[in-house]
């Protein structure tokens, strides 16, 4: 998990600081720094940090980190559908249950998924109800400690 944040600090680092053009040239940037990573794992990196691809001005294409406001604009947007579609949160191990209205699973679900929360692995939606997979570790106390900290308007 640790070496996973730091690969992520790393991978925005080098977006700012140099002309990134492939994934190709991100991966041989990150060899230098000292990360062995496979392409499949800096696609997911590039996607979670929700890097795009805009215009150099000279018919090439770069690398480029969303804007402050960008993020924060979006986050809003996944905390709103959380709010609108969730009914009631529970948990067992590291399992968390989420029961929604009918037909909002997979809106609360994506939500999750784009919070990017490092205490879920993963969502399985249905109709009503989602399950989150929590880390190895995380108690479903800690789950919803940063949740409520993301998403202060949730009630106990």
């Amino acid at each position: 998990m640790k070496e996973r944040l730091t690969r992520l600090k790393t991978i925005r680092k080098l977006i700012k600081n140099y002309r990134i053009e492939s994934q190709d040239s991100l991966l041989a940037y990150l060899e230098k720094e000292g990360y062995e990573v496979t392409q499949a794992t800096l696609s997911r990196d590039l996607k979670l940090l929700k890097v795009g691809k805009v215009s150099d001005g000279n018919a090439g294409y770069v690398y480029s980190l969303p804007g402050e406001e960008e993020r924060q604009e979006s986050e809003q947007i996944y905390v709103q559908d959380f709010l609108r579609g969730y009914v009631s949160i529970d948990w067992s191990g590291n399992i968390v249950v989420i029961k929604t209205f009918p037909g909002h699973a997979n809106t609360v679900s994506s939500a999750l998924d784009n919070m990017n929360m490092d205490e879920i692995l993963g969502t399985v939606a249905g109709d009503n109800c989602l399950f989150a997979c929590l880390r190895q570790g995380v108690s479903g106390e800690q789950f919803m400690t940063e949740l409520k900290r993301r998403i202060p308007e949730i009630e106990d």
